[in-house]
């Protein structure tokens, strides 16, 4: 069990840190993301809501303060990362891989967080 909790930390940990480096793009490289936003065909005025979102998602995880919101915020990560995933393959500039990268230590982290810290623990 302690073994389980050391790897949803560090697989939780490194999915907050790349999420939050998105955020930081979004806020302090504002012009290179709406170059790429727009390439995209997504409106730009999605990018600081959509920082604020991510904010709000990773601390409504690391928190845990409500299990609706948790469960809300992997929701709303992976779909999120998934349509990401989409849209960087239909206009292949190779921002696929790591997205997907991020999709799977999401999933992992989700897993673990139910097996750890599920209904039947709390």
């Amino acid at each position: 069990m302690k073994t389980q909790k050391i790897i949803y930390w560090i697989v939780t940990g490194l999915f907050s840190a790349m999420i939050l480096m998105g955020v930081g793009m979004y806020i302090f490289d504002h012009e290179n993301v709406k170059v790429m936003f727009a390439s995209m065909k997504y409106p730009t005025y999605l990018i600081y809501p959509l920082a604020l979102a991510k904010t709000l998602g990773i601390i409504a995880i690391l928190t845990k303060l409500s299990p609706t919101l948790k469960e809300w915020a992997y929701a709303g990560f992976f779909f999120e990362l998934l349509l990401g995933v989409g849209a960087h393959i239909m206009v292949k500039d190779g921002g696929a891989a790591p997205a997907s990268m991020v999709i799977v230590l999401l999933l992992i982290s989700y897993y673990l967080d139910g097996k750890l810290f599920g209904a039947a623990k709390s």
